[in-house]
């Protein structure tokens, strides 16, 4: 297996766990959208987000990559989506880290998001034949997410 490091750089295993999922066939825009939203927020919570997510409860804002997308409904809510396929690849992580942080000793409603990272990762290469002898490029974008837990004392 291929060695691979963080971007995140102030890692204290005493009291932080690490999680991550690597060549993820999902959207990298969309990864990075929700990382956004769940950077700051508690474990538990950004669970229940990413579950809202799944069953079309909750949009994801998007900020950044929102060139002719569609506002959802909501008070005050602008151009949004459901990235249903990144929010089931997000939920697996969090489950990752939160059970990285239960094997640790470190208590799991005390979690918080330090560190959510979305990065492209390798294009997976691809073609459709076409009539003719042509062919069509049908390439694969992958993903890396990386995640970084703390616990924090109340």
């Amino acid at each position: 297996m291929a060695r691979f490091s963080y971007s995140f750089q102030n890692y204290d295993p005493e009291k932080m766990v690490r999680a991550s999922g690597r060549d993820l066939r999902i959207s990298p825009k969309f990864s990075i959208e929700l990382c956004r939203e769940l950077r700051g927020m508690m474990l538990n919570d950004a669970l229940k987000y990413v579950d809202d997510i799944i069953a079309l409860r909750k949009p994801v804002p998007l900020k950044r990559f929102n060139d002719s997308q569609g506002h959802k409904p909501g008070r005050g809510f602008g151009p949004g989506r459901y990235p249903v396929k990144v929010a089931k690849a997000m939920k697996k992580i969090l489950l990752n880290a939160k059970n990285n942080a239960e094997q640790k000793g470190l208590d799991p409603d005390r979690l918080r998001i330090i560190h959510a990272a979305a990065h492209r990762g390798p294009v997976l290469r691809g073609y459709i034949p076409r009539a003719f002898g042509r062919a069509t490029p049908f390439n694969q974008q992958t993903t890396h997410i990386e995640i970084v837990v703390e616990e924090v004392r109340r």
